[in-house]
This record gives structure tokens, C-alpha cells and sequence, in this order.
């Protein structure tokens, strides 16, 4: 099995605190910042940052779709970690100050992919597909912190 890997950044003309907590708000906002390959969300515990237990469904593919239930943590400040209790896959939010006014959000995917050949298509194009995705939430996560 290999490690596939996604990572997507964008700067934000908001502060990082406003940002930060927007990320956070899983009973409020995110569902919100989710875009069309995202189903069945539903917060089953906290709902707002260290604590929360969250699911869902995300289709990454036409064919591929993964049920994910994600416990968040925040082990450091201005981050947001998500590990998925339904498999290997852990997410992390990294949202930091980029001057006046403006953030930068790092968002990072990392799991352990299949082995042989669909180990070989995993991590050469789920990555992009990913990165599509997460390119999708952080230009909402933008639209709804610049306001």
C-alpha cells in the first residue's frame, strides 16, 4: 500500500481568526462551504471545533464514494485536524496569518492507498481530483469570509 497525498493552499482576504473559526463551525457554516460531492452530512457531536464528530459522504469519483465519520481535534492553534474513523484518512486544516487582513488555509489529505495497479491509479490521480475539490470549498470558505 502507498501513502497518496493531497494538498491544496489559498490566501483569503480575511483575518485568520475569522477564517479559522468559519473552518470550525461544523453545526453552522461548513455544510455550507461543501461543494456537490458531499451528501449526508450530519454532526453527531460538539459541532464546533475540538470535540466534534461529523459525517459524511464524499463521492470523489463516479464510481468511488467513501462514508466518511471524522473526529476533529485541534492540537495546535489555527489548526483543525480530521481523522476519519472509517478508514486511514486524515485531513488537516492549517489556517495562518498572511498580513494585514489576509489568511493563508492549507488544507492537507494524507491516507494509505490500495496496493498493485489501483494502488498505482490512486495515488497518481486521486490527489487531482482532490485538490479540485478542495480548490471548490476554499473558494466558497473565501466568498463567505470576504463579505
Amino acid at each position: 500500500m502507498a501513502q497518496v497525498e493531497a494538498t491544496t493552499e489559498r490566501t483569503v482576504a480575511a483575518d485568520a481568526e475569522t477564517v479559522f473559526d468559519t473552518l470550525a463551525d461544523y453545526s453552522g457554516t461548513r455544510a455550507k462551504l461543501l461543494p456537490e460531492q458531499f451528501s449526508e452530512y450530519e454532526v453527531r457531536e460538539g459541532g464546533d471545533g475540538e470535540g466534534t464528530l461529523v459525517h459524511w459522504k464524499l463521492q470523489a469519483t463516479s464510481k468511488r464514494v467513501r462514508d466518511c465519520l471524522l473526529e476533529v481535534t485541534e492540537p495546535a492553534d489555527g489548526e483543525l485536524v480530521e481523522k476519519d474513523r472509517n478508514s486511514s484518512m486524515v485531513t488537516t486544516w492549517r489556517v495562518t496569518p498572511a498580513g494585514e487582513g489576509r489568511s493563508r488555509v492549507v488544507v492537507h489529505t494524507v491516507w494509505q492507498g490500495a496496493g498493485g495497479i489501483g494502488g498505482f491509479f490512486e495515488k497518481t490521480f486521486a490527489p487531482k481530483g482532490l485538490g479540485r475539490i478542495y480548490d471548490a470549498i476554499l473558494a466558497r470558505l473565501a466568498a463567505e469570509t470576504e463579505k
